[in-house]
């Protein structure tokens, strides 16, 4: 029995289709009702309306779920939110935000979660994160730094609870054609973005990597070579960084 938070839209809708087409049974988890319903119909599954920001939410849609479902055998904590700017111009309500969806609410997953599946001696967790975790990005600051608290919480997981049958799988996309990329600066999309690859194409990674227990999701060969450059020479790194950064300010500039 599956969870897919954020699983009304997107990369969560497409895992959603997917792992049901892999044979497991999805509960369907969105704030978005109406979207919740539709993407449950179409994989035969559960809907269930939640706020994954709000720690009594998330433990009773689990509640929920298992009463009707059973246990879970897989959690993906998949649902973020991308608003947010420079540090300066950000405020503090939009840290707040961000950092309930993109961190706390794994964490209140696991919390939900975990107990019983390490009771059993088994299970799975997901989480999305983003190579912004991972290599940073230019413009979203608060994106940038909760998405690295999901790749250090992920890790952590993954380190502590291996050995009591718990695998953990961390999504790191470059862009995906959701409606979260379709709100963001086009300059960002086609400077730092990536190679664009559909919901579908990062949904069959996940089943994938599930079904090989493998902890990295990397949405395109680029970002591993990208990695690489970066932890060989991060002073290199960061100037090329430096460099696409000013380049940005520049092209925002209001010509003379």
């Amino acid at each position: 029995m599956t969870i897919v938070t954020g699983g009304a839209s997107g990369i969560g809708a497409a895992s959603c289709r997917a792992l049901a087409a892999a044979g497991a049974q999805v509960a369907v988890v969105d704030r978005d009702g109406q979207g919740c319903e539709t993407v449950a119909a179409e994989v035969d599954g559960i809907a269930v309306v939640a706020d994954v920001s709000d720690e009594a939410s998330v433990n009773a849609m689990v509640v929920s779920v298992t009463s009707r479902l059973g246990p879970i055998d897989i959690c993906f904590s998949n649902a973020g939110i991308a608003t947010g700017g420079d540090i300066l111009t950000t405020e503090t309500a939009v840290w707040d935000a961000q950092w309930a969806v993109n961190v706390m609410a794994h964490v209140y997953a696991v919390r939900a979660v975990l107990p019983g599946m390490l009771k059993r001696g088994s299970g799975y967790l997901v989480h999305t994160a983003s190579m912004a975790g991972i290599l940073s990005s230019h413009g979203n600051v608060t994106y940038t730094t909760t998405k690295h608290a999901v790749v250090g919480l992920a890790e952590w997981l993954s380190i502590t609870y291996h050995h009591r049958g718990i695998g953990v799988s961390l999504i790191a996309p470059l862009g995906v054609n959701t409606p979260m990329l379709a709100g963001a600066d086009p300059r960002f999309a086609a400077a730092v973005a990536g190679p664009i690859k559909e919901p579908e194409d990062v949904a069959a990674l996940v089943v994938e990597a599930i079904v090989a227990e493998r902890f990295l999701v990397l949405t395109d060969p680029i970002a591993q070579t990208w990695m690489e450059r970066k932890t060989g020479d991060p002073e290199r790194w960061l100037r090329g960084m430096r460099r696409v950064q000013q380049q940005l300010e520049e092209d925002a500039l209001p010509s003379s």
